[in-house]
C-alpha cells in the first residue's frame, strides 16, 4: 500500500530465506511487544487441525524503527525467516501451470524469471509481512479508541446467524461467534479435504468508534482504498460494504438509513451503507464482507498445459495444501482494514492541527 502518510511493502517469497514487511510512516513513541506481535501472527496460521503441515516459527525479527519498546518515526523493518521450506516437487511442474494459482500469469509476467516455488512472491506466506504491519497500524488505532473485529461469516454453502454487534464484539472464539456454525463449518471444510477438494467462504470485518470524517471523495474514498486493501489479500474475489448487493433490491425508501439524534449524537437508524457514504465515513461502524475463493491447490486431477511442449497433460498435485484459507484470512483482513484506517486517521489528524489554529470546528 502506497499512502499519502503511511506505506508499507511486503517482500520474499514463499520459498526464499524469509518473507517480511518495510513500514513508513508510523509516528515515534507507539510501544511495541513482540509477545503480541507474536500471538498475532499465530493467529494467522489458522485452525491447526485444519492447517496446512508446513510448520513455520513464524518469529518477527525487528531489524530497524523499534528501540526501547518504542516506535522511533523511522522505517521499520521486520523480518520472518522461512525454516519448513521443500521444493524439490515444484522442480517437477515448473512448466505445467497449476489451475486457479497465479503460475502461468506470473511466468508471462516475468518472462520466466519468477521464483516459481510454492507460488514464489504471490504465496500467501507473504501475508505474514501484512499481519505484522497491521499491528503497528492497530497500535495507532487503538490510541483513537478504534477496535476492529473479523469472523467467519460463511464457509461454503455453511453460514452463521444474523448476531448482534455486541456479540460479535464480545466474544471469545477467535474464529466466529457462533460457536454451532463453526462447527458446522468445520466438518465442510473436512469433508472438502476427505475428498481431495476445497472449499472457499466470507469474512466479515467491522471496525467501531470510527470517527465521521475520514475520506473523501474520488481518489480520497476510504471505501475504495478498503476495497483495494482487501483485493490485495491471495484469493479474494468479492468484496462488499454494509447490505452490498442486497441493496440492488431495494427501493431507496428501503435502503437509505435516517439520520436521528441518539444519548446527543447525529448517528443513523440502520447501517445499510455500511459506515461510509460518499467515500467519507459517517461515525457509524464500517461493515465489510471478503469472499475468499477455494484453496486452488487440490489433490483431484486437473487439466492444464506443458508450457515447453505445447501440450495438454493432466496434472495430479502432491504437497501440504489448506483445504481452506479462510480460516487464516481473519488476521490478514483485520490488518488490511487497520493499515487504511490509520492512513485516513493520519491525514484527518493533520488537517486538525491546522484547523484548530485557523479556523473555527465543527
Amino acid at each position: 500500500m502506497k499512502g499519502r502518510m503511511l506505506t508499507y511493502t511486503l517482500f520474499g517469497e514463499s520459498h526464499g530465506e524469509a518473507v517480511g514487511v518495510l513500514i513508513e510512516g508510523i509516528p515515534p513513541g507507539i510501544s511495541v511487544a513482540l509477545d503480541s506481535l507474536k500471538e498475532e501472527l499465530e493467529r494467522r496460521k489458522g485452525i491447526p487441525e485444519l492447517s496446512t503441515a508446513r510448520r513455520e516459527e513464524d518469529i518477527p525479527q525487528i531489524i530497524s524503527g523499534v528501540f526501547r519498546g518504542y516506535t522511533t518515526g523511522a522505517p521499520i523493518l521486520v523480518l520472518v525467516k522461512n525454516r519448513d521450506v521443500g521444493s524439490s516437487y515444484y522442480e517437477e511442474i515448473k512448466d505445467t501451470p497449476r489451475p486457479g494459482h497465479a503460475d502461468y500469469t506470473a511466468r508471462i509476467k516475468y518472462f520466466g524469471y519468477n521464483d516459481y516455488r510454492g507460488g514464489g512472491h504471490f504465496s500467501g506466506r507473504l501475508t505474514a509481512g501484512l499481519v505484522i504491519a497491521g499491528y503497528f497500524a492497530r497500535r495507532l488505532l487503538e490510541r483513537e479508541g478504534i477496535k476492529i473485529k473479523a469472523y467467519i461469516k460463511k464457509i461454503g454453502r455453511i453460514s452463521c446467524g444474523e448476531l448482534e454487534l455486541e456479540k460479535i464484539l464480545s466474544s471469545k472464539n477467535a474464529y466466529c461467534p457462533d460457536e454451532l456454525a463453526l462447527k458446522n463449518m468445520i466438518n465442510e471444510i473436512k469433508d472438502a479435504r476427505n475428498s481431495g477438494d476445497s472449499v472457499g467462504g466470507i469474512v466479515e470485518v467491522i471496525a467501531t468508534n470510527v470517527p465521521p470524517g475520514l475520506g473523501g471523495p474520488w481518489d480520497e474514498d476510504i471505501e475504495a482504498d478498503l476495497a483495494s486493501a482487501y483485493f490485495r489479500i491471495p484469493a479474494v474475489k468479492g468484496v462488499e460494504f454494509g447490505a452490498g448487493f442486497k441493496l440492488a433490491e431495494l427501493r431507496g425508501s428501503e435502503a437509505n438509513d435516517a439520520f436521528i439524534m441518539r444519548d446527543g449524537k447525529i448517528v443513523t437508524e440502520g447501517n445499510n451503507h455500511g459506515g461510509v457514504l460518499g467515500g467519507i465515513t459517517s461515525g457509524m461502524p464500517i461493515v465489510a464482507r471478503i469472499a475468499f475463493k477455494p484453496t486452488p491447490s487440490i489433490y483431484i486431477p486437473q487439466r492444464t498445459v506443458n508450457i515447453r511442449e505445447g501440450k495438454e497433460k493432466i496434472i495430479k498435485l502432491r504437497g501440504r495444501f489448506d483445504p481452506c484459507i479462510v480460516p487464516k484470512a481473519v488476521p490478514v483482513v483485520e490488518s488490511a482494514t487497520a493499515l487504511v484506517l490509520a492512513e485516513h486517521i493520519l491525514r484527518r489528524n493533520s488537517w486538525k492541527n491546522v484547523v484548530r489554529r485557523t479556523g473555527p470546528k465543527v
